[in-house]
């Protein structure tokens, strides 16, 4: 092989996706899109696609996971739908309130009969609030920089004391599962599944690392609200927040769908299993995912939970890389944060 054509095998492999051994191109519907569109929503085509994750270890800022959950990487075909430009905003989520007078499971008082032993005051509403360390600290315990606090809630993100004021293009947060799904059934809409979502946050590409390519930052720009510096007590602001950030911040994929990668998590329609890929056979069309019954996560044995994707503003590749486009997060299904929002899908 001659210097020429060494150089040029090199080009091609530099531009090729980092996952090209495990990936086979999306193949999109062919057809225009549905009229009229909904207000806020985009046309995603639909197809068939590879789906899921290759261990990141060992790329650049790949991380410390090995993300098993998201393998094997398999082909999965979905309908066309129409999906958020962005996550669900506080003004829009405010409309959704004033029209119907919902609560949200942060603003109610906790059950005493499912916390046996806790004291009236402890029962309080309130809602889970990163509360960064003064100084370093080990990434084994994330009550470190987790607190609960009272009176937190959509309308208070850091706790009473804040407001909405200034926020209302920010992203809700604060959302549990069942919050998400009532203001989805408000809208005329839904909740996306797991496979909708990746699909779309793809963005027509295959076996890239993120959702606009294979360099997290190219050319020196953030494309996404991640934690930059030591986390989790200094960060550096480097993308210009500290926190999340007004939607539509950061570069839109190649479907024009904004914030598919940090800024806050998003949930997703199906139950969360580990193992749930590798039970999957065929190439399955528009699938929902295991059974709530045979939901798990190894972590906290006999808690089902919902599949939440995206990451958020918080992760790092000191400790959470799943802004990463295939890979997969989880939550309980009662509980928010003021990392975790939605976005909605809507079918034609």
């Amino acid at each position: 092989m001659t210097f020429t054509s060494y150089i040029a095998l090199f080009l091609v492999l530099a531009v090729s996706p980092i996952f090209a051994d495990d990936f086979q191109p999306t193949v999109e519907l062919a057809g225009l899109p549905p009229t009229p569109a909904p207000a806020g929503m985009v046309w995603i085509p639909g197809g068939e696609f590879s789906m899921g994750s290759k261990d990141p270890r060992g790329d650049l800022c790949g991380g410390k996971e090995s993300m098993d959950d998201a393998r094997p990487i398999h082909r999965v075909q979905v309908d066309g739908f129409w999906m958020d430009r962005t996550e669900v905003t506080n003004a829009e989520f405010a409309r959704f309130v004033a029209a119907t007078h919902y609560v949200t499971v942060a603003e109610r008082p906790l059950r005493a009969g499912d916390y046996p032993g806790v004291s009236a005051s402890q029962l309080a509403p309130g809602s889970i609030v990163f509360t960064p360390p003064a100084a370093a600290v080990p990434l084994d315990n994330v009550l470190r920089w987790w607190a609960w606090v009272p009176g937190a809630s959509w309308l208070h993100p850091e706790g009473p004391a804040s407001t909405l004021d200034g926020r209302d293009n920010f992203p809700v947060v604060h959302i549990a599962y069942e919050d998400a799904a009532a203001y989805a059934a408000w809208a005329g809409k839904d909740l996306p599944t797991e496979a909708q979502w990746e699909f779309a946050a793809r963005g027509g590409l295959s076996g890239n690392a993120y959702a606009w390519g294979n360099d997290l930052n190219p050319g020196g720009k953030w494309m996404a609200n991640i934690f930059e510096g030591h986390f989790p007590n200094e960060n550096t602001r480097a993308d210009g927040h500290a926190g999340a950030a007004p939607v539509g911040s950061f570069p839109a994929n190649g479907y024009s769908l904004h914030d598919v990668a940090g800024n806050v998590w998003e949930w997703c329609r199906d139950w969360y299993a580990p193992d749930a890929y590798s039970k999957i056979t065929g190439v399955p069309k528009n699938p929902t995912g295991p059974s709530q019954r045979d939901s798990f996560d190894p972590a906290e044995p006999g808690m089902a939970k919902r599949v939440q994707r995206g990451g958020s503003f918080l992760c790092t590749d000191q400790y959470c890389t799943r802004y990463m486009v295939g890979t997969r997060g989880k939550g309980a299904p009662d509980t928010g944060s003021n990392h975790a929002g939605f976005r909605c899908v809507r079918s034609p």
